[in-house]
């Protein structure tokens, strides 16, 4: 069947002229838009790289399901930080050459087509429907997929995309929320994909010690899934999490029946994680103190952020989860908002990507020095 074509306003191109206005500012460029990783990767991990390097999955061919030592660590990774037992739900796994593909390829890898629906939020990450529309089929968008009488109905509905902690609002889903659309999926004979990726990055108050300690529910919990991964995919990436985003490793969890025909695809076509990274992989999940030290480091950025943003105007809060301040723009458009802080030198992300134009994404996927001289620009 081949690639369907696709429509989106998600062009980074778009971005360039605001870019090269905040180049000239005094001081030069912040950026704040991407939401790319700056902190080093954990020691622990670039260990495990080079130790990798002459390892007989360096020089050969590395598995496509993955190596016996990662898939042990996404099993007990789920089972010591994620509260999900695996083996018992008789999950299977494969890993995805970072979470982009997995999320644009999702709809093609089900065989979806045309007369096929995905349903998503409204405000969402953009490959959703790009990857949606790349299968031929269609997408609707509904303002909370927690609202499951928004889409039960439809017809033709296959797929449901869930994302929580979401990319760009923040918003994190409760494990009833999360069992409402497994279970109204299931009365329909469809699938959950739940992108999880900022799932250990939650910061609601109510978590343990009030810094993220807490991680957002699983799609993949007993309390959630009723124990069996029947028709419920988990994405997960440790593009953040362990600042891996060039490492290119994450993985799909859950219903063997969706998963097994992925990993034959996938040997196929060599969609594989390197050897060397999938043993770095291992040892990122294995490795919950870094991702401590890398939570609270983004928790004082938080902090650092919002208060600039404030004192310039916006409305800001720390969101529930994931690593981004989302704020409406003063202007009430993004794009005009964008040009007055070009001004100083800041970059954000325009909500119209994300599907609200009247918004402004930013992110605190930047060192505290920057931080810093970009919130000092928006008190000035």
């Amino acid at each position: 069947m081949g690639f369907h074509t696709f429509a989106n306003t998600y062009d980074w191109g778009r971005v360039a002229p605001y870019r090269k206005t905040a180049q000239a500012a005094p001081g030069g460029m912040i950026d704040l838009s991407v939401g790319s990783p700056v902190d080093a990767t954990p020691a622990t991990v670039r260990r495990a790289l080079a130790d990798s390097a002459d390892a007989p999955d360096a020089h050969g061919y590395p598995k496509a399901e993955g190596s016996a030592r990662l898939r042990r660590a996404i099993v007990d990774w789920f089972r010591n930080v994620r509260g999900v037992d695996c083996e018992r739900m008789g999950a299977d796994f494969v890993p995805t050459v970072g979470s982009k593909e997995a999320v644009a390829l999702m709809a093609s890898l089900l065989h979806l087509e045309p007369g096929d629906v995905v349903v998503q939020p409204r405000i969402s990450y953009p490959t959703y429907e790009i990857g949606t529309q790349l299968a031929g089929a269609a997408v609707c968008k509904v303002a909370n997929v927690a609202d499951v009488d928004s889409w039960r109905s439809i017809p033709g509905v296959k797929a449901i995309w869930v994302n929580s902690p979401s990319n760009p609002t923040g918003q994190v889903l409760s494990a009833g929320q999360l069992r409402g659309i497994v279970e109204a999926a299931r009365s329909i004979g469809a699938v959950v994909l739940s992108d999880e990726c900022y799932a250990l990055l939650t910061w609601s108050e109510d978590a343990e010690g009030g810094d993220g300690a807490v991680p957002a529910s699983c799609i993949l919990e007993p309390a959630v899934c009723g124990g069996t991964a029947r028709g419920v995919l988990a994405l997960y990436s440790l593009s953040k999490q362990s600042n891996m985003a060039g490492y290119r490793t994450a993985f799909i969890a859950g219903d063997p029946e969706l998963i097994g025909p992925m990993k034959l695809y996938r040997k196929q076509i060599g969609q594989i994680i390197p050897g060397p990274v999938q043993a770095a992989m291992a040892v990122a999940l294995e490795d919950g103190r870094s991702v401590g030290i890398q939570r609270g480091l983004y928790r004082r950025r938080f902090e650092t952020l919002v208060n600039g943003l404030r004192a310039a105007g916006y409305d800001a809060r720390v969101p529930q989860g994931a690593l981004y301040v989302w704020v409406r723009a003063k202007s009430g458009d993004c794009w005009q908002d964008m040009a007055e802080l070009a001004r100083i030198g800041i970059v954000s992300s325009p909500g119209e990507f994300y599907g609200d134009p009247t918004r402004l994404r930013f992110s605190v996927t930047a060192d505290d020095a920057t931080l810093a001289e970009a919130a000092r620009r928006l008190e000035a």
